[in-house]
Protein backbone atom coordinates (compact mmCIF):
# COMPACT_ATOMS: atom_id res chain seq x y z
CA UNK A 1 0.00 0.00 0.00
CA UNK A 2 1.94 3.15 -0.55
CA UNK A 3 2.03 6.19 1.18
CA UNK A 4 -0.50 8.98 -0.52
CA UNK A 5 0.20 12.98 -0.75
CA UNK A 6 -2.69 15.08 0.12
CA UNK A 7 -4.81 14.63 -2.66
CA UNK A 8 -8.30 15.97 -4.39
CA UNK A 9 -11.19 13.98 -4.20
CA UNK A 10 -11.36 11.14 -6.28
CA UNK A 11 -15.31 12.05 -6.89
CA UNK A 12 -17.64 14.78 -6.41
CA UNK A 13 -21.24 15.41 -6.63
CA UNK A 14 -22.75 18.48 -7.13
CA UNK A 15 -26.22 19.47 -4.29
CA UNK A 16 -28.69 21.81 -4.09
CA UNK A 17 -27.67 22.79 -0.62
CA UNK A 18 -25.06 23.11 2.04
CA UNK A 19 -24.66 19.64 2.88
CA UNK A 20 -24.50 19.36 6.83
CA UNK A 21 -24.49 15.09 7.10
CA UNK A 22 -24.51 12.54 4.34
CA UNK A 23 -25.08 8.86 4.55
CA UNK A 24 -24.55 5.68 2.70
CA UNK A 25 -27.16 3.16 3.34
CA UNK A 26 -25.42 0.42 5.49
CA UNK A 27 -27.78 -2.31 4.31
CA UNK A 28 -28.42 -4.35 1.48
CA UNK A 29 -31.35 -2.61 -0.53
CA UNK A 30 -31.50 -5.42 -2.95
CA UNK A 31 -30.25 -2.63 -6.19
CA UNK A 32 -26.61 -2.47 -7.60
CA UNK A 33 -26.48 0.89 -6.68
CA UNK A 34 -25.76 2.44 -3.21
CA UNK A 35 -28.17 4.57 -1.65
CA UNK A 36 -27.11 7.88 -0.09
CA UNK A 37 -29.31 10.92 1.54
CA UNK A 38 -27.78 14.17 2.39
CA UNK A 39 -28.99 16.73 4.64
CA UNK A 40 -28.92 20.36 3.99
CA UNK A 41 -30.50 23.28 5.74
CA UNK A 42 -34.01 22.66 5.08
CA UNK A 43 -34.47 19.18 2.82
CA UNK A 44 -33.20 15.72 2.72
CA UNK A 45 -31.95 14.15 -0.70
CA UNK A 46 -31.95 10.71 -1.49
CA UNK A 47 -30.36 9.46 -4.20
CA UNK A 48 -28.00 6.36 -6.00
CA UNK A 49 -24.58 5.98 -6.51
CA UNK A 50 -22.84 3.05 -9.14
CA UNK A 51 -19.18 3.67 -8.95
CA UNK A 52 -16.26 2.39 -11.71
CA UNK A 53 -14.71 0.76 -8.81
CA UNK A 54 -17.22 -1.89 -9.17
CA UNK A 55 -18.71 -1.61 -12.00
CA UNK A 56 -16.62 -1.79 -15.34
CA UNK A 57 -19.46 -0.06 -17.45
CA UNK A 58 -19.27 3.18 -15.33
CA UNK A 59 -17.33 5.92 -16.10
CA UNK A 60 -16.33 7.92 -13.12
CA UNK A 61 -19.62 7.30 -10.58
CA UNK A 62 -22.63 8.06 -12.02
CA UNK A 63 -24.90 9.78 -9.19
CA UNK A 64 -28.77 10.28 -10.48
CA UNK A 65 -31.19 12.00 -7.12
CA UNK A 66 -34.68 9.71 -6.54
CA UNK A 67 -36.44 12.12 -4.39
CA UNK A 68 -36.19 15.57 -2.49
CA UNK A 69 -38.07 15.26 0.70
CA UNK A 70 -38.83 18.87 2.38
CA UNK A 71 -37.42 19.07 6.02
CA UNK A 72 -37.95 22.65 6.86
CA UNK A 73 -35.08 23.20 9.24
CA UNK A 74 -31.79 22.07 9.25
CA UNK A 75 -30.43 18.24 9.25
CA UNK A 76 -27.79 17.27 12.08
CA UNK A 77 -27.42 13.41 11.71
CA UNK A 78 -29.73 10.80 9.30
CA UNK A 79 -29.79 7.16 10.19
CA UNK A 80 -31.15 4.77 7.21
CA UNK A 81 -33.33 1.87 8.38
CA UNK A 82 -32.74 -1.75 7.09
CA UNK A 83 -36.38 -2.30 5.42
CA UNK A 84 -35.29 0.39 2.96
CA UNK A 85 -35.92 -1.88 -0.22
CA UNK A 86 -35.15 -0.63 -3.92
CA UNK A 87 -36.36 -4.19 -4.97
CA UNK A 88 -39.63 -4.35 -3.57
CA UNK A 89 -42.72 -3.29 -5.20
CA UNK A 90 -43.26 -0.41 -4.89
CA UNK A 91 -40.00 0.03 -3.70
CA UNK A 92 -39.74 1.38 0.01
CA UNK A 93 -37.50 4.13 1.62
CA UNK A 94 -37.28 4.75 5.20
CA UNK A 95 -34.73 6.84 6.90
CA UNK A 96 -35.08 8.55 10.42
CA UNK A 97 -33.39 12.53 10.78
CA UNK A 98 -32.56 14.29 13.84
CA UNK A 99 -32.71 18.34 13.40
CA UNK A 100 -31.97 21.72 15.15
CA UNK A 101 -35.39 21.99 17.16
CA UNK A 102 -34.47 18.51 19.16
CA UNK A 103 -37.29 16.24 17.45
CA UNK A 104 -36.37 13.07 15.50
CA UNK A 105 -38.26 12.45 12.18
CA UNK A 106 -39.19 9.44 10.70
CA UNK A 107 -39.55 9.30 6.65
CA UNK A 108 -41.35 6.49 4.86
CA UNK A 109 -41.45 6.41 1.14
CA UNK A 110 -42.19 4.83 -2.36
CA UNK A 111 -40.81 7.03 -4.30
CA UNK A 112 -43.96 7.64 -5.78
CA UNK A 113 -47.47 8.78 -4.00
CA UNK A 114 -46.65 7.47 -0.19
CA UNK A 115 -44.57 10.16 1.42
CA UNK A 116 -45.24 10.22 4.95
CA UNK A 117 -43.32 11.20 8.52
CA UNK A 118 -43.78 11.44 11.66
CA UNK A 119 -41.85 13.57 14.44
CA UNK A 120 -40.77 12.04 17.67
CA UNK A 121 -40.59 14.57 20.47
CA UNK A 122 -38.70 13.90 23.97
CA UNK A 123 -35.12 15.42 23.95
CA UNK A 124 -34.78 18.58 25.71
CA UNK A 125 -31.52 19.67 24.01
CA UNK A 126 -29.14 19.34 20.52
CA UNK A 127 -29.58 15.67 19.26
CA UNK A 128 -25.98 14.40 18.47
CA UNK A 129 -26.32 10.94 16.48
CA UNK A 130 -29.10 8.71 16.00
CA UNK A 131 -29.06 4.29 14.35
CA UNK A 132 -32.00 2.24 13.65
CA UNK A 133 -32.27 -1.66 15.15
CA UNK A 134 -29.76 -3.39 12.45
CA UNK A 135 -31.94 -6.23 12.00
CA UNK A 136 -35.61 -5.64 11.98
CA UNK A 137 -35.43 -1.88 11.98
CA UNK A 138 -38.02 -1.49 14.14
CA UNK A 139 -36.76 0.98 16.72
CA UNK A 140 -34.23 3.54 16.53
CA UNK A 141 -31.67 5.01 19.39
CA UNK A 142 -30.78 8.60 19.95
CA UNK A 143 -28.32 10.79 21.88
CA UNK A 144 -28.06 14.13 23.09
CA UNK A 145 -26.77 17.26 24.86
CA UNK A 146 -29.47 16.31 27.16
CA UNK A 147 -27.35 13.72 29.05
CA UNK A 148 -29.69 10.62 27.70
CA UNK A 149 -30.12 7.88 25.36
CA UNK A 150 -33.19 6.94 24.57
CA UNK A 151 -34.87 4.24 22.46
CA UNK A 152 -38.14 4.88 20.49
CA UNK A 153 -40.31 2.10 18.18
CA UNK A 154 -41.40 3.80 15.07
CA UNK A 155 -44.63 5.27 16.83
CA UNK A 156 -42.39 7.40 17.89
CA UNK A 157 -43.12 5.97 21.82
CA UNK A 158 -40.44 5.76 24.24
CA UNK A 159 -38.85 2.11 25.44
CA UNK A 160 -35.67 2.87 26.81
CA UNK A 161 -34.01 5.79 28.66
CA UNK A 162 -30.17 5.76 29.91
CA UNK A 163 -29.64 8.72 32.09
CA UNK A 164 -26.06 9.45 30.86
CA UNK A 165 -22.75 11.19 32.93
CA UNK A 166 -22.32 13.72 29.81
CA UNK A 167 -23.64 14.79 26.44
CA UNK A 168 -24.39 11.59 24.51
CA UNK A 169 -22.38 12.25 21.27
CA UNK A 170 -22.37 8.58 19.62
CA UNK A 171 -24.95 5.53 19.50
CA UNK A 172 -24.21 2.21 17.72
CA UNK A 173 -26.06 -0.59 17.24
CA UNK A 174 -23.79 -3.94 15.81
CA UNK A 175 -25.98 -6.50 13.67
CA UNK A 176 -24.07 -9.21 15.81
CA UNK A 177 -25.16 -8.16 18.69
CA UNK A 178 -28.59 -6.91 18.49
CA UNK A 179 -29.42 -6.77 22.07
CA UNK A 180 -26.46 -4.37 22.90
CA UNK A 181 -26.51 -0.61 22.31
CA UNK A 182 -22.71 1.12 22.42
CA UNK A 183 -22.88 4.76 23.97
CA UNK A 184 -20.03 7.65 23.84
CA UNK A 185 -20.16 10.46 26.01
CA UNK A 186 -18.65 13.43 26.12
CA UNK A 187 -16.42 12.82 29.09
CA UNK A 188 -15.00 10.24 27.27
CA UNK A 189 -16.34 7.03 29.01
CA UNK A 190 -17.83 4.67 26.04
CA UNK A 191 -20.71 2.16 27.54
CA UNK A 192 -22.63 -0.80 26.45
CA UNK A 193 -26.17 -1.30 27.47
CA UNK A 194 -28.08 -4.67 27.61
CA UNK A 195 -31.20 -3.65 26.02
CA UNK A 196 -33.14 -6.50 27.65
CA UNK A 197 -32.32 -5.93 31.29
CA UNK A 198 -31.37 -1.72 30.45
CA UNK A 199 -28.30 -2.24 32.40
CA UNK A 200 -24.77 -0.91 31.61
CA UNK A 201 -22.99 -3.80 30.97
CA UNK A 202 -19.21 -3.18 30.27
CA UNK A 203 -17.42 0.58 30.08
CA UNK A 204 -14.24 1.63 27.74
CA UNK A 205 -12.12 4.85 29.46
CA UNK A 206 -9.99 7.04 26.99
CA UNK A 207 -8.61 9.27 29.32
CA UNK A 208 -8.78 12.62 27.47
CA UNK A 209 -11.69 14.64 26.92
CA UNK A 210 -13.53 16.19 24.69
CA UNK A 211 -14.57 12.81 23.27
CA UNK A 212 -16.43 13.91 19.68
CA UNK A 213 -17.62 10.39 17.92
CA UNK A 214 -16.88 6.87 18.35
CA UNK A 215 -17.75 3.86 16.35
CA UNK A 216 -18.42 0.05 16.84
CA UNK A 217 -16.39 -2.11 13.93
CA UNK A 218 -19.10 -3.48 11.66
CA UNK A 219 -16.11 -6.28 10.71
CA UNK A 220 -15.15 -7.25 14.38
CA UNK A 221 -17.18 -6.76 17.41
CA UNK A 222 -14.44 -6.37 19.94
CA UNK A 223 -12.79 -3.56 18.29
CA UNK A 224 -14.10 0.09 18.96
CA UNK A 225 -12.85 3.17 17.80
CA UNK A 226 -13.25 7.55 19.09
CA UNK A 227 -11.90 10.82 18.27
CA UNK A 228 -10.73 12.60 21.58
CA UNK A 229 -9.04 15.67 21.46
CA UNK A 230 -6.58 16.14 18.69
CA UNK A 231 -6.04 11.62 18.60
CA UNK A 232 -7.55 8.62 17.47
CA UNK A 233 -7.93 5.81 20.07
CA UNK A 234 -8.77 2.01 19.23
CA UNK A 235 -9.75 0.26 21.68
CA UNK A 236 -9.29 -4.50 21.65
CA UNK A 237 -12.09 -5.49 24.13
CA UNK A 238 -10.30 -8.85 24.55
CA UNK A 239 -7.62 -7.36 25.94
CA UNK A 240 -8.25 -3.92 27.84
CA UNK A 241 -11.09 -1.29 28.87
CA UNK A 242 -8.09 1.32 28.40
CA UNK A 243 -7.24 2.32 24.50
CA UNK A 244 -4.82 -0.35 23.07
CA UNK A 245 -3.49 2.57 20.71
CA UNK A 246 -3.82 6.28 20.09
CA UNK A 247 -2.09 8.62 17.90
CA UNK A 248 -2.35 12.22 17.44
CA UNK A 249 -3.72 12.72 14.30
CA UNK A 250 -5.60 16.14 13.75
CA UNK A 251 -3.52 19.93 14.71
CA UNK A 252 -6.74 21.90 15.64
CA UNK A 253 -9.12 18.74 17.17
CA UNK A 254 -10.78 15.60 15.84
CA UNK A 255 -14.37 15.55 14.61
CA UNK A 256 -15.41 12.82 13.18
CA UNK A 257 -14.56 8.55 13.61
CA UNK A 258 -15.97 6.26 11.27
CA UNK A 259 -14.42 2.26 10.21
CA UNK A 260 -14.82 0.93 6.86
CA UNK A 261 -17.54 -1.43 6.64
CA UNK A 262 -15.07 -3.51 4.55
CA UNK A 263 -12.21 -4.03 6.40
CA UNK A 264 -11.41 -4.12 10.33
CA UNK A 265 -8.24 -2.21 9.90
CA UNK A 266 -9.40 1.10 7.76
CA UNK A 267 -10.94 3.72 9.11
CA UNK A 268 -11.15 7.73 9.15
CA UNK A 269 -10.88 10.74 10.75
CA UNK A 270 -11.81 14.28 10.19
CA UNK A 271 -10.68 17.76 11.93
CA UNK A 272 -12.69 20.45 12.66
CA UNK A 273 -13.81 22.73 9.75
CA UNK A 274 -11.77 25.34 9.73
CA UNK A 275 -12.37 28.77 7.78
CA UNK A 276 -12.51 27.51 4.54
CA UNK A 277 -11.42 23.49 4.77
CA UNK A 278 -11.90 20.39 6.89
CA UNK A 279 -9.16 17.62 6.67
CA UNK A 280 -10.14 13.91 6.29
CA UNK A 281 -7.39 11.33 6.91
CA UNK A 282 -8.06 7.76 6.25
CA UNK A 283 -6.08 5.81 8.48
CA UNK A 284 -4.81 1.90 8.21
CA UNK A 285 -3.95 0.22 11.91
CA UNK A 286 -0.85 -1.27 9.96
CA UNK A 287 0.76 1.90 8.73
CA UNK A 288 2.18 4.47 11.23
CA UNK A 289 1.23 7.80 8.68
CA UNK A 290 -2.04 7.92 7.07
CA UNK A 291 -2.67 6.34 3.54
CA UNK A 292 -4.84 9.21 2.18
CA UNK A 293 -5.23 12.90 3.01
CA UNK A 294 -7.87 15.10 1.40
CA UNK A 295 -9.68 18.33 1.93
CA UNK A 296 -12.63 19.79 1.87
CA UNK A 297 -13.97 22.82 1.82
CA UNK A 298 -15.88 23.41 5.25
CA UNK A 299 -16.99 19.93 5.38
CA UNK A 300 -19.55 17.96 7.81
CA UNK A 301 -20.18 14.83 8.22
CA UNK A 302 -18.51 11.24 7.25
CA UNK A 303 -19.85 7.64 5.67
CA UNK A 304 -18.57 4.88 3.95
CA UNK A 305 -19.62 2.75 1.31
CA UNK A 306 -20.96 -0.47 1.79
CA UNK A 307 -18.95 -2.61 -0.50
CA UNK A 308 -15.67 -0.05 -1.55
CA UNK A 309 -13.44 1.37 0.30
CA UNK A 310 -14.43 4.38 -0.68
CA UNK A 311 -16.08 7.09 2.06
CA UNK A 312 -17.63 10.33 1.46
CA UNK A 313 -17.74 13.49 3.37
CA UNK A 314 -19.95 16.66 2.39
CA UNK A 315 -19.66 20.23 2.04
CA UNK A 316 -20.81 23.61 0.26
CA UNK A 317 -23.28 22.32 -2.07
CA UNK A 318 -21.24 19.22 -3.08
CA UNK A 319 -20.38 15.84 -1.66
CA UNK A 320 -16.82 14.58 -2.00
CA UNK A 321 -15.97 11.21 -2.80
CA UNK A 322 -12.40 9.66 -2.29
CA UNK A 323 -10.93 6.09 -2.92
CA UNK A 324 -8.88 4.18 -0.49
CA UNK A 325 -6.86 1.07 -0.05
CA UNK A 326 -7.33 -1.78 1.37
Amino acid sequence: MKQDSPRNTTYTVDCEDYVHVVKFNPFDSGDACSLIAYGGNNCVVVGTCRFQEEDAEVEGMQYKTLRTFHHGIRVDAIAWSPETRLDAIPPQIRFCTAASDRKLRLFTSDLQDRNEFQTFDGHTDYINDLVFAPKEGQEVASVSDDHTCRVWDLEGNEKAHFVLRSPGMSVCWHPEEAFKLMVAEKNGTIRFYDLITQQAILSLECEQTPLMAADWCLKNTLKVGAVAGSDWIIWDMTRSSYPQDKRPVHVDRARLFRWSQVNENLFATTGYPGKTTTQLLVHHLGHPQPILTGTASVGSGLTWHRTLPLCAVGGDHKIFFWVTEM
